[in-house]
């Protein structure tokens, strides 16, 4: 498992998940949503290549109706 600082809340993961593996397993991956690891924007395209680590400071923000949304992160695996 590998930790990962999620919008705030530590979450762990199974290692080599991709960003497309954990908006899937938030159920978001058809969302209209902007992610950013370590301060920097992960490009759409660049999902499904990039990988999370150990330590990583992850954001994601969904677009709803001319504002925006923080999504809730996912509780650690048992």
């Amino acid at each position: 498992m590998i930790n990962i600082l999620l919008n705030g809340e530590q979450t762990s993961l199974q290692p080599n998940m991709t960003v497309s593996d954990l908006l899937e397993k938030m159920g978001l991956q058809d969302k209209r949503l902007a992610v950013e690891i370590n301060l920097d924007i992960i490009p759409r395209s660049e999902y499904q290549s990039t990988r999370l680590n150990q330590d990583d400071k992850v954001e994601i923000v969904q677009a709803i109706g001319g504002g925006q949304h923080r999504i809730k992160a996912l509780k650690p695996t048992q």
